[in-house]
Order: structure tokens, then C-alpha cells, then sequence
């Protein structure tokens, strides 16, 4: 009993701690500038600015365009991590070939890397290929995720053999089987990897930053940055409203991934 009261009191502060940011930007974004800067904080405005606030977040900046942005690259990114993940996981779990294991190292080598270590020769071979501040420039980088060619890797081991030695019998060659056993039985992995890979793409500030001239093209962080001004100080009301407009997205895929995410999970972890 008393184990049990610990840990559901653990569970609830850490919920505490992880929804209070989000808390105070909904908050934030109903109130007007006078209550936002006040000494003492209040949940819910004593005067709405709810309306000016969304409304500022949609005309100072092209927001629906940024939206639009986001949702393009990070489906296209995640459409070409699937297409190279699984093969490549298969290739690693259930085929039998020189070089396995020490390519299975590499992966998790990989893993180890910062996104920011090979940031500067990526940019500068976008730069000689002139594909600089394009759409490209976002996603190519992004196409091969070591993340999702091992989580793909572990729930392949998953699958039994006897399945794959079927199909071989029936003739299907080893690309059919990725692509008409392997991807179907796949899916609580792909959709799990789907949304770590669309929340991780979609909060993206640092490559878009360094990859785009020009505001067309920016993805939601880098949209909302644009409420900064060094001269007249940051509007935060319209900024914290941008901020849920651009959470919606996330909340919503992931609500939809629920289920196939936390089965997705746990089942890469069974061996």
C-alpha cells in the first residue's frame, strides 16, 4: 500500500513538473501585456486578450504557412526514413551476411553523434549542389535515421524466422518480404517511431536556422522566433499563442498513435 502511494505520488508530481511549462503558455496567451508582466500569477486573465493574441499570432507572421511547412518536411522526412530504415533493419535482423555485426556497431556509434557534429559539411555540400534554402536543404540531412533503423532492427527480432523461410518458399524475393510481411506486421514500430520522429523534426530550430535565408520557408520554431524584436522587446501574448497553435499538431498525432506507440514500444523491448 504504501509502495504504491509512493509511486503514484511520484508519477503525479513529475506530471506536475512536465505540464506546468504548458500550463503557463496557455495561460500566457489569453492575457494582455499588463497582467502578463504582473507580480503575481493568475491561471485566467481578468481582462481576455485570447482573441487579439491568436489573431496577432496568424497576421504578424505567416503562421499557416510555417504550419504548412513543418507538416511537408516532416512528413517527407519521415516517409525516406522508413524507406531506408526498414531494409536496412531487416538486413540487420534477419539475413545472415560479412560484415553484420560490425555494421550493427556502426549503427550504434552512431547514435552517439550530435546532430550538430556534421552540421558544417552538411552545409557546405548543400551549398556546392545549390541546394540551399529549399526544401530539400531540411529534409535531406534527415532521410537516414540510425534511431529508426534500430528500433526497426529490434522488433524485427521479434518476428519469427519460420515466417520469412514461407515466404521464401513461395518465391517472394527478400524485397517483397520487407515490403509485404515485414512492413505490415511492422506497424506498431512504425507508428511509434512515426512519433518520435515527427516531434523531433517539427520542434527543429537549429538545422532550419542555420539551412534558410528566407522566411518562406520556415518551420514552426523558426516562425515563431520571428515575435523577437531586440528594438520593441518580445510580444510574448501572441508568441505563447503561436506556441499552442504550433503544439496542436503534436498533441493531436499523438493522441492518434496512442495505442500503436505504447505497443510499439514495448514490444521492441522483448529481446
Amino acid at each position: 500500500m504504501l509502495r504504491a502511494f509512493i509511486r503514484h505520488a511520484l508519477l503525479l508530481i513529475g506530471a506536475v513538473v512536465m505540464l506546468a511549462p504548458f500550463v503557463v503558455m496557455i495561460s500566457i496567451s489569453l492575457k494582455p501585456a499588463n497582467e502578463i508582466f504582473a507580480p503575481h500569477f493568475q491561471f485566467l486573465p481578468t481582462h481576455w486578450a485570447a482573441i487579439s493574441n491568436y489573431h496577432d499570432a496568424f497576421t504578424r507572421i505567416p503562421l499557416a504557412r510555417f504550419m504548412l511547412n513543418g507538416l511537408i518536411v516532416t512528413a517527407a522526412i519521415f516517409f525516406f526514413q522508413a524507406l531506408f530504415a526498414l531494409p536496412a533493419a531487416y538486413a540487420l535482423a534477419k539475413l545472415r551476411w560479412r560484415g553484420r555485426d560490425t555494421s550493427f556497431a556502426l549503427v550504434l556509434l552512431a547514435l552517439l553523434i550530435p546532430p550538430q557534429v556534421p552540421a558544417i559539411p552538411l552545409y557546405i555540400g548543400l551549398w556546392q549542389f545549390n541546394l540551399l534554402d529549399t526544401y530539400a536543404a531540411l529534409i535531406i540531412p534527415s532521410v537516414i535515421s540510425v534511431f529508426g533503423i534500430f528500433l526497426m532492427r529490434q522488433f524485427f527480432r521479434t518476428v519469427p524466422s519460420d515466417l520469412i523461410h514461407a515466404a521464401r518458399i513461395d518465391g517472394l524475393s527478400e524485397f517483397s518480404i520487407v515490403w509485404r510481411i515485414m512492413l505490415p506486421s511492422a506497424i506498431p514500430a512504425l507508428s511509434a517511431f512515426g512519433v518520435l520522429s515527427f516531434i523531433a523534426h517539427w520542434n527543429d530550430y537549429f538545422w532550419p536556422r542555420i539551412a534558410l535565408q528566407h522566411d518562406y520557408l520556415a518551420t514552426p520554431p523558426l516562425g515563431i522566433s520571428f515575435f523577437a524584436s531586440i528594438e520593441a522587446g518580445t510580444n510574448f501574448g501572441p508568441l505563447m499563442a503561436a506556441a499552442c497553435v504550433c503544439t496542436v499538431p503534436l498533441t493531436i498525432a499523438f493522441l492518434l498513435a496512442q495505442r500503436t506507440f505504447i505497443q510499439g514500444v514495448t514490444m521492441t523491448g522483448v529481446k
